[in-house]
């Protein structure tokens, strides 16, 4: 088991909540399909292998299983809608940032579980889900 698999399920969590609306409803970011977020992925527009981009929140968002695993990503689309969201030039800054080397510690990982679950917590909450 990858030394991160605690941080990425509590990641993955807060992205579909995050990117769901109150009955926890929420669209892909590639094909716009509605969807649950217990039923969603949490998909990467530059490859979750990237360890410099694995939890940064503008390069994951709710994704229909279609397009994360048999889209291979639909990376074109993500893109897209990278930049709509977050202004032009994002993608090409994730893309820089994913070619950094990145070794995450134990204590870091720790902290960053931690926060999630605190940010689970208050979407749920906020959410009523």
């Amino acid at each position: 088991m990858p030394k991160d698999a605690k941080l990425w399920k509590v990641f993955s969590l807060y992205i579909r909540l995050r990117d769901s609306d109150e009955k926890g409803y929420g669209k892909c970011i590639t094909c716009g399909k509605v969807i649950h977020y217990a039923s969603a992925d949490a998909g990467h527009g530059v490859g979750r292998q990237h360890q410099a981009t694995k939890f940064d929140e503008k390069n994951s968002h709710l994704q229909c299983r279609r397009c994360n695993y048999y889209g291979a990503g639909e990376q074109a689309a993500y893109s897209q809608e990278v930049e709509k969201r977050y202004g032009k030039g994002t993608w090409d800054t994730l893309v820089l940032k994913s070619r950094q080397v990145c070794k995450r510690g134990q204590v870091e990982i720790d902290t960053m579980t931690e926060y999630y679950k605190n940010e689970v917590k208050k979407l749920k909450q906020l959410k009523g889900l």
